[in-house]
């Protein structure tokens, strides 16, 4: 079973601790930080944490893909500090600073993430409403489709309602003040004002426009309401500051937004609606082909956040969601080349990987596992996947297959298309899609990994001798100037201080992690024992200056084999403590360590020795 509070803490180490992080929020399948000093933050150490599939970085956010354990992580981390604010995903840490696009990109992340699986479900049930009305299964005439049809269509009508609450956490509005703001733009007797002649508040004429299921008049009054609340506290008596501020920021923000905001707004987004439709009218193949091709790499980079607007803004002004449709062919191309891992591999282990890795790409549109797991690691069969969504995504939009409801692009989610469009270029896209990169990987293949480079560790039977990779002087890790690596946060061991600027294998091994940077390597020995190197104290931020790796990921090494060479005297004149922790990093089988060296050490002299978990009574 998983430790969440192991991975919670391991995490947070990574992270520089809870004193680096600025804001916390998550979304389906990864922790998004916005950190102080990203230089802090020890991306190798991270990925070595149980329950880490990989790290990125985006946007203006430090994110850490976990998967679907990744509400539980988040909540082991809100218990351990005081980051975030529940289990939703929400934060009520500061924004992020940095440039114009990171900071959007982060604002649009904190205000949709707290509201995305309710819109997602709510939505995957008004496609599947959809759908069995368009099978006959249900009649549109009865109180029972009057019922499901309230239940899955509230929550988008209502959609300002909701962004009031995230949007007044992200700007530190008073949520309740942003709610009466929502409310009156959705209350019944101005929505019946929408398209009347002759609109006039105190004289001044304005054209009401319809704020049902809208996005962009909500974010913008919240923000100018907390700059108007700051004023109003610092001004008025406090006597009646907390009454008479709400009154005033509702009596003003209401008709701006009727005046000013929602025209403004409803123009913006009509012109972006109306762009949308002509890429997909004019040329429908090249927008279907794009968004095909290039939806898994925004996943990656954490960009695909810049679109969420996009698609309600699409279907406030259209009623429909041309964007979302050849996003089925990206999500299930991808799926369908690990998949074809799946088939083709002779790995045992990476077989097991890529099994559920499958599955959840297919049902659930959760695709994470698939790509840092094995497509990406593997190349191909990403590069497969991308060639089978762009073809499939322009077939899709030639057939001017739309969604009417927000969905995650799955197999289940697939409802959502029905009837809308032409479904047999929705069948053949979709068919495309998932053949073509299924049979590239499968039968063009790929350079598949040693047995065991992918291999989860057996259970520990036997205690490891562990040797120095580096000459030098051995020190504690108590020692160390790095509060992860004292504390034993990141493992049991010790670290040395090199004399010579070489590092070797400490044991016969396979390279589970060689970091770009060269500053640090993950080995795995054949009886389980995994053991970080990690040289100097944040070299990573030298961008493998210095460094001349010797090693890739998945490569089997023997003892002394060379890793990496490094110039320890540039390092050291750039400012960097070169002391190199080594220590144990799966404390689940190799919990404690013992005959630890001191003192001056060679390469290839014993270092210390990994305890196994079957001979650790005694030990300390």
């Amino acid at each position: 079973m998983a430790d969440y509070a192991k991975t919670a803490a391991g995490v947070l180490a990574g992270v520089g601790g809870e004193e680096n992080v600025q804001s916390l929020v998550h979304c389906a399948t990864r922790l998004r930080f916005v950190l102080k000093d990203e230089a802090k933050a020890d991306g190798a150490a991270i990925k070595a944490v149980p329950g880490v599939i990989t790290t990125a970085q985006a946007g203006g956010q430090y994110q850490v893909v976990i998967g679907n354990d990744v509400p539980e992580v988040f909540a082991e981390i809100g218990k351990i500090t005081k980051l975030g604010a529940g289990a939703d995903g929400s934060s009520t840490e500061a924004g992020p600073k940095g440039n114009l696009f990171n900071r959007f990109i982060s604002m649009i992340s904190a205000i949709f993430t707290p509201a995305l699986w309710a819109l997602a479900g709510t939505g995957l049930l008004k496609a599947f409403l959809a759908a069995a009305v368009t099978f006959g299964w249900i009649s549109t005439e009865t109180t029972t489709y009057t019922v499901l049809n309230a239940l899955s269509d509230a929550f988008i009508n209502f959609l300002p309602m909701a962004l009031a609450i995230t949007a007044a956490r992200y700007f530190k509005a008073n949520e309740w003040t942003s709610l009466a703001i929502a409310g009156a733009l959705v209350y019944p007797s101005i929505t019946g004002l929408v398209g009347q002649p002759d609109l006039t508040f105190f004289g001044i004429p304005f054209t009401m426009v319809s704020y049902v299921s809208s996005v962009i008049p909500i974010i913008v009054i919240v923000w100018l309401q907390s700059h108007a609340e700051k004023f109003l506290y610092a001004n008025l008596p406090g006597a009646i500051r907390r009454f008479v501020t709400p009154m005033i920021v509702v009596l003003v923000a209401v008709p701006l937004v009727f005046v000013v905001v929602g025209p403004i707004s409803d123009i913006v987004g009509r012109g972006l609606g109306g762009g949308i439709g002509w890429v997909f009218t004019t040329v429908p193949w090249l927008g279907g082909a794009i968004m095909g091709a290039l939806w898994q790499v925004f996943v990656i980079f954490g960009l695909h956040w810049g679109f969420v607007p996009l698609f309600q803004v699409e279907f406030q002004t259209t009623g429909q969601m041309l964007l979302i449709a050849p996003l089925f062919a990206a999500v299930l191309a991808q799926a369908a080349a690990v998949a074809g891992v799946w088939v083709r591999a002779k790995n045992k282990n990476l077989k097991s990987l890529a099994a559920p890795a499958t599955l959840s790409g297919f049902l659930a549109g959760i695709t994470e596992p698939a790509i840092y797991g094995i497509n990406l690691p593997l190349k191909r069969p990403f590069a497969f996947g991308i060639a089978g969504g762009a073809l499939g995504g322009a077939i899709i939009a030639l057939g001017n297959v739309f969604s009417t409801a927000f969905v995650v692009p799955s197999g289940l989610a697939l409802p959502a298309l029905f009837g809308n469009g032409n479904m047999v270029m929705l069948v053949l896209g979709l068919g495309v899609a998932i053949v073509v990169p299924f049979l590239l990987t499968a039968i063009v293949g790929f350079k598949e990994p040693a047995e065991d480079a992918a291999a989860p560790a057996p259970a520990a039977a036997n205690d490891v001798l562990i040797l120095a990779p580096v000459d030098g002087t051995v020190v504690p890790l108590s020692e160390v100037p790095d509060a992860a690596f004292a504390d034993g946060s990141l493992g049991r061991g010790v670290a040395i201080t090199p004399r010579s600027g070489a590092v070797y294998a400490p044991f016969d091994a396979t390279v589970v992690a060689a970091f770009p940077t060269g500053h640090a390597f993950g080995l795995r020995h054949a009886d389980g024992t995994e053991v970080l190197i990690h040289i100097g104290i944040d070299t990573v931020k030298l961008g493998g200056e210095h460094f001349t790796t010797k090693v890739t990921a998945g490569q089997q090494v023997k003892a002394g084999d060379l890793l990496v060479e490094f110039d320890g005297d540039a390092i050291l004149r750039a400012g960097y403590d070169l002391t190199t922790p080594v220590v144990v990093t799966n404390p689940d089988l190799y919990p404690a360590v013992r005959d630890e060296a001191s003192g001056p050490i060679a390469h290839g002299e014993p270092l210390f020795t990994a305890v196994s978990v079957d001979s650790v009574a005694g030990v300390r």
